[in-house]
């Protein structure tokens, strides 16, 4: 009954503190038309070692490897080992409609 679909990495690895790095994960995935994949950090891993996601869309039309970038915002290396859970996808559906030019966009409460 999760919501997210856990993402492993490939290999082991280190994000120095204060910086970030993109790992592999070694998978692919295909969506349905009419969603896309958000990566999402892991909770355990954002409060304990101030690990985040950076990026995050999986268009459906993508088809090669996901890599995911991790942050790290802590004052202390951390270390990831191959097979770890170190983010996680949710397919979320979408609307996609053609952009349209205009010359003006009515008035709104929130707009004044």
């Amino acid at each position: 009954m999760a919501a997210g679909h856990d993402i492993h990495a490939l290999k082991d690895g280190t994000i120095p503190a204060q910086r970030q790095m993109l790992v592999d994960t070694g998978i692919a995935i295909g969506l349905p038309r009419g969603t896309y994949g958000r990566l999402a950090a892991r909770s355990g891993m954002a409060s304990k070692h101030r690990i985040a996601v950076g990026g995050g869309v999986i268009d459906a039309d993508y088809t090669s490897e996901i890599k995911v970038i991790l942050r790290n915002h802590g004052d202390t290396n951390y270390e990831f080992m191959a097979g770890d859970r170190i983010a996680q996808v949710i397919v979320e559906k979408i609307q996609t409609h053609d952009a349209m030019e205009i010359d003006n966009l009515e008035d709104t409460a929130r707009g004044t």
